[in-house]
């Protein structure tokens, strides 16, 4: 049973009412506004609970209130890559809840509190980016068939042919185009790296989400690095121009730098 699950079982046996939403750790100087909105329907509002020199965002949210919709993880990356424009963030995982603001600090703040200001030391200056390119259909499918004689007499072997009639055919080329594209990603995502190396950028490979995807990358950029890192990518993009579209995300919460934690601990 997760710690959320284990929290609502005993809050509804006490018949307390609220519990605490947890969305991520910051220096304790962090402020909230009225735009920050929290998870919830009307969405909540955003606290700070500081301890020390850190503090976390949360929101106080019905007990008996599910969590998981679209509309909640929207909300829970919303405010935390906003606040990662502004400051160091350590997010936490979705769905992190504690009974009260007292175990806020009592149980997560306090016994981490020196883990959470060395990660948010390291986090200073700072920023997440994702680099997600996905393949141009046309482009990617022309430039594997033209490399793969195999692929190629298969898909004029079923050109025009009864898609029954053509079935193991069929099979045979969605296999071949699967590894052709699978290793087309591991180099082009190699050929990112090495392009953005002088950077000294620290680096994290993303799993592919879509069968075109062709790299996917996160970035922990120096702010003072910020123009060179967008130029790096541009130009890498420039090259790329007509087989793969290419897009920049953030600055976002440093998901893939920071470990990801609980209330749990």
């Amino acid at each position: 049973m997760s710690m959320a699950a284990e929290t609502s079982v005993k809050q509804a046996e006490s018949g307390q009412r609220t519990a605490i939403y947890v969305y991520g750790i910051a220096p304790a100087d962090v402020e909230t506004t009225d735009q920050a909105q929290g998870v919830g329907e009307p969405p909540a509002r955003v606290e700070v609970i500081a301890h020390d020199d850190v503090a976390a965002l949360v929101s106080e949210i019905p007990v008996d209130r599910g969590l998981g919709t679209p509309a909640d993880f929207s909300a829970h990356a919303r405010l935390l890559d906003a606040t990662a424009a502004a400051m160091p963030v350590l997010p936490l995982r979705f769905g992190a809840v504690l009974a009260d603001r007292q175990a806020v600090t009592d149980e997560l703040l306090a016994p981490n509190h020196d883990e959470f200001a060395q990660a948010l030391r390291l986090l200073e200056g700072r920023e997440e980016y994702i680099v997600k390119g996905r393949y141009e259909e046309s482009a990617i499918l022309r430039e594997l068939l033209n490399e793969n004689a195999d692929a190629e007499r298969l898909r004029q072997a079923i050109a025009g042919a009864p898609e029954d009639a053509t079935r193991n055919e069929r099979i045979q080329l969605g296999e071949i185009l699967t590894r052709a594209i699978s290793a087309k990603r591991e180099q082009d995502t190699a050929s990112l790296v090495e392009a953005l190396r002088p950077l000294e950028l620290d680096t994290a490979l993303r799993e592919a989400t879509h069968e075109r995807d062709a790299v996917y990358v996160a970035y922990l950029v120096d702010t003072d690095k910020r123009d060179a890192f967008q130029q790096a990518v541009d130009d890498w993009a420039e090259q790329q121009r007509g087989r793969i579209d290419l897009n920049v995300l953030g600055p976002v919460a440093a998901y893939d730098f920071v470990a990801g934690r609980g209330p749990e601990g």
